[in-house]
């Protein structure tokens, strides 16, 4: 290096100056190098000697060096302190590089001369500060995510909830695709080898949805040819960034050719599809959009991306896990319940089942209808403690417990410790409410016992509505015993009502309140049991928070049968 006034500072000083990390820079007021130290020398990647006399842009046009900061420190000579990026001509793999630099004036004899800056890398802090600031804002989208998406156990509901969260927050438009059930027509192989999937939902900003209505309706099945995103994303388990397609790329990545006409239309240019799978198991796939002026996708939208849908994979594997069980709890108890015991003839009854909402679990709710051989017929409803499928398969066994005891006992409080006994002592069933009646239609005498179950109601000839004062017992299965025997005449023309709570009870009601707005019901006079109930359940809130089931009786005229 050529011989300058700062090659002649004192040996501490210029040891300091060429040991230091930090990269130390002389610049003239013209902003041309008088100084580089070696430090510095190494960082730009240039020969310290070929700095001198040359401008930061001339020797380094791919820095952003801030150029208006060191000329305002030369014009007032407040010290500033500036981050710069870019590239040197060090080699880097690097995207970017930074420096955080300091700049103060020199001045001799009441003159300005230049500046000096010191310089120090902070590529490695920056990254990590923004790796942090994805990390926050990752845990922020999954923090919103957690109470938006899966808060029913509805699969399309879900899937609605996870396409409208992601809009505008990582895309423009995005559609939920789910592939069909094992046993459905839909996931028979199709021809040409393209796989099927259906359009769970459709979500995009307020001014492109019409626009991207035009992809198809919801709940539509869609054919995805081979090699096509969806399908290679799904086979791959892996998401699948397309930015910036030409139309012959949109041709192979989207499910069929016609569709690229489309996507230039709505302006569709980059497009990520993220698998979804939870235990396992391949759901379906989430694909995002980017139209018109907003940015490519990057890895950062990806892994924000695959956290949403690893967080929704969960959600929508639930329900359909529980949309399966449920389904098969329904039509078992709706098996057991279709075609219960036939009374005698001088007794008309009619039974009526709806199940709870989609939202919860099915319940065990159970009723049945015995003809006696001394020619009264026995009544009964009750409910097994628990949802879901275990529940539903419990009450098939009070059932069948039901029918082999009632010819054993002649009333219904001993009726019910037989079965207490049983259910408790053998079996070991889940205790289950229970009400039970003797009906001896032609005498208008009825005998009654409950195990824990609300009291039965009567429907007056005028279509008001009365409860039986009976005394309720602990649930059968408890093997806590002491039922008590209660006895009620009612004239012709009064219609017997036997329920579950499902009918009465509402989330933070008081029971008495609830069975109040039963009795006030004002039914028509006159009706049958089939018609009471009918009128009976349309009162019922619907969906109901729990299921219903209903039992009506009422004795029948000599000379009618």
């Amino acid at each position: 290096m050529t011989d300058t006034p700062w090659q002649r500072l004192p040996t501490p000083i210029r040891l300091l100056l060429e040991g230091t990390p930090a990269g130390i820079g002389v610049l003239d007021t013209e902003l041309r190098y008088l100084y580089v130290n070696p430090a510095l020398a190494r960082m730009n990647g240039v020969l310290a000697e070929e700095h001198l006399g040359r401008t930061i842009a001339e020797l380094l046009p791919g820095i952003d060096a801030r150029e208006e900061v060191l000329r305002a420190v030369l014009a007032d000579g407040r010290p500033r302190e500036v981050t710069s990026s870019g590239h040197t001509q060090a080699a880097s793999p690097l995207a970017r590089r930074y420096w955080h630099g300091a700049y103060h004036r020199l001045e001799q004899g009441g003159r300005t001369t230049g500046l000096v800056g010191i310089v120090l890398e902070v590529t490695a802090s920056r990254q990590q500060q923004h790796e942090l600031e994805q990390a926050r804002n990752r845990l922020a989208l999954l923090d919103g995510a957690a109470t938006r998406i899966g808060t029913t156990l509805d699969m399309d509901t879900t899937c609605g909830e996870l396409a409208d969260f992601l809009i505008p927050q990582l895309a423009d438009a995005a559609t939920v695709e789910v592939l069909p059930h094992p046993d459905s027509h839909h996931a028979r192989p199709r021809p040409g080898g393209s796989l099927r999937l259906r359009r769970a939902a459709m979500a995009a900003r307020p001014d492109l949805i019409e626009q991207v209505r035009v992809l198809g309706p919801q709940g539509e099945y869609v054919d995805y040819q081979p090699g096509s995103t969806i399908p290679r994303c799904l086979a791959g388990g892996r998401t699948i960034i397309e930015n910036l397609l030409s139309d012959e790329e949109f041709g192979r990545s989207a499910p069929n050719t016609e569709r690229v006409a489309i996507y230039r239309a709505i302006g569709i240019h980059s497009g990520m599809v993220v698998p979804l799978a939870a235990r396992g198991h391949r759901i379906g796939t989430v694909t995002l959009m980017r139209v018109g002026d907003s940015p490519a996708f990057t890895r950062d939208d990806a892994v924000a991306a695959q956290d949403l849908a690893r967080r929704a994979a969960i959600s929508l594997d639930n329900a359909r896990r529980y949309t399966r069980e449920h389904t098969v709890a329904v039509d078992l108890q709706r098996a057991l319940l279709a075609v219960p015991g036939a009374p005698h003839p001088d007794l008309a009854v009619a039974f009526r089942y709806r199940p709870a909402g989609t939202s919860a679990l099915v319940g065990g709710d159970w009723y049945e209808t015995i003809a006696l051989p001394d020619g009264r017929t026995l009544l009964a409803i009750g409910d097994v403690m628990g949802h879901g499928l275990e529940a539903a398969a419990e009450m098939s066994h009070y059932q069948a417990m039901l029918g082999a005891m009632a010819r054993m006992e002649p009333s219904a409080d001993l009726l019910l410790r037989r079965m207490d006994d049983l259910a408790c002592r053998v079996h070991e069933y889940r205790p289950s409410t229970c009400l039970v009646a003797y009906v001896d239609p032609v005498r208008g005498r009825y005998s009654f016992a409950s195990a824990g179950h609300l009291p039965p109601a009567v429907v007056r000839p005028d279509g008001t509505v009365e409860l039986l004062p009976i005394e309720p017992g602990p649930p059968l299965g408890t093997g806590l015993g002491g039922y008590l025997p209660a006895d009620a005449e009612l004239p012709a023309g009064h219609t017997l009502l036997l329920f579950t709570d499902g009918l009465v009870e509402r989330r933070g009601e008081d029971i008495d309140e609830s069975l109040r707005r039963l009795t006030a019901l004002r039914l028509s006079p006159g009706a049958g049991p089939a018609e009471l109930l009918d009128a009976v359940l349309a009162e019922a809130p619907s969906p109901a928070e729990d299921d219903i089931a209903l039992l009506a009786a009422a004795a029948v005229a000599p000379g009618t049968v």
